[in-house]
């Protein structure tokens, strides 16, 4: 348990330590929560570069969080929500990559930070919500693309620290808000225009804050009913948002039009918009679940070992009684 305070950080590390005593499951043969041994290898900082789309004349901004072995490592990438930048949710970059993984965030210029930061505050909703734009989801998308291109690249290099490092192979797409939109498109969701984003070098998904189509061309059954790969949902019974007029409703609207097969949801009771986040929702901030954390940690590691390692401990963990000892009362969790 020391070990696990020493990547994540007192208190990251305290609601872990929290969620194992009071669930009990630190002594099962597989444990999502679970820190290796990094004393003789730890787990360096995060390491910031620029990815440069000559195409587009566009920098993309990326935080990779390296594993502290020294092998090629299943690579999660992720895309943040509207305002966001690569630093946000650190909290799931250290613990995937304290599991092995290699953590890409990327920031979306058009619909990060810089778009609020120098706004007046009785201006800033018009300017977020003027951010949520279709170019602006289309550069999105582009930046995974170009992203996994140059993280190919990086990982083809003679030298340099991620030289050999990263296994694009067995890739990973993880978002939230804007960022589950920029997910669900390139993993899976048909568009009403153009039939498909999908970036079929992904293998899996963890939507955060999953969305329903806004346009009414398609109908939620259509836009995901050719969802190809495994897909994990994670929303909260209070997760609405301003921008766009999503509901915690129509949140849940998107896992009964997925097909069936290696696809999950997790409901969180009374958990907001920004509980899987690090960031609060200002005057309507309401007192976090200490267990929250550990239940979106556990069930997400478990996810990525059975599909991105083909782990099958982690998948009967996954599908079996396991996987609920780390929910709360009241929280929901389904599989089909």
């Amino acid at each position: 348990m020391h070990r696990s305070l020493n990547v994540l950080g007192g208190a990251a590390a305290a609601l872990i330590c929290l969620g194992l005593c009071v669930n009990g499951f630190a002594q099962a043969a597989y444990n999502p929560l679970s820190i290796p041994d990094t004393s003789k290898s730890p787990v360096g900082e995060p390491i910031d570069l620029t990815v440069q789309d000559a195409k587009r004349k566009r920098e993309v901004p990326i935080r990779v969080y390296l594993p502290s072995e020294k092998i090629a490592a299943p690579v999660v990438m992720f895309s943040h929500g509207l305002g966001g930048s690569r630093e946000g949710s650190s909290y799931l970059g250290r613990h995937w990559s304290a599991r092995g993984y290699a953590v890409v965030f990327l920031q979306h210029p058009g619909s990060d930070e810089s778009v609020w930061r120098d706004v007046p505050m009785r201006q800033r909703m018009q300017t977020l919500k003027g951010a949520a734009s279709v170019q602006n989801f289309k550069d999105r998308v582009d930046d995974v693309r170009v992203t996994i291109d140059h993280l190919e690249m990086l990982n083809a290099q003679a030298s340099g620290p991620f030289a050999g490092r990263l296994d694009t192979k067995r890739l990973g797409m993880s978002g939230h808000s804007f960022g589950a939109v920029t997910t669900q498109a390139v993993s899976g969701q048909r568009q009403p225009i153009g039939g498909s984003l999908t970036e079929k070098r992904i293998k899996a998904a963890v939507v955060m804050s999953p969305n329903r189509p806004q346009n009414k061309l398609v109908s939620v059954e259509r836009a995901f009913s050719e969802v190809q790969i495994p897909w994990l949902l994670m929303t909260g019974t209070k997760d609405d948002s301003p921008i766009g007029d999503t509901t915690p409703e129509s949140r849940l609207a998107v896992f009964p039009a997925l097909p069936p097969g290696d696809k999950f949801e997790l409901v969180l009771k009374d958990a907001n918009h920004y509980a899987f986040t690090e960031r609060s929702d200002g005057p309507r901030t309401t007192e976090r679940n200490p267990q929250h954390w550990n239940t979106i940690l556990a069930l997400s590691t478990a996810f990525w070992d059975a599909y991105l390692r083909e782990d099958e401990a982690a998948k009967q963990w996954l599908v079996g009684k396991d996987a609920r000892s780390v929910l709360s009362p009241g929280d929901r969790w389904q599989m089909k």
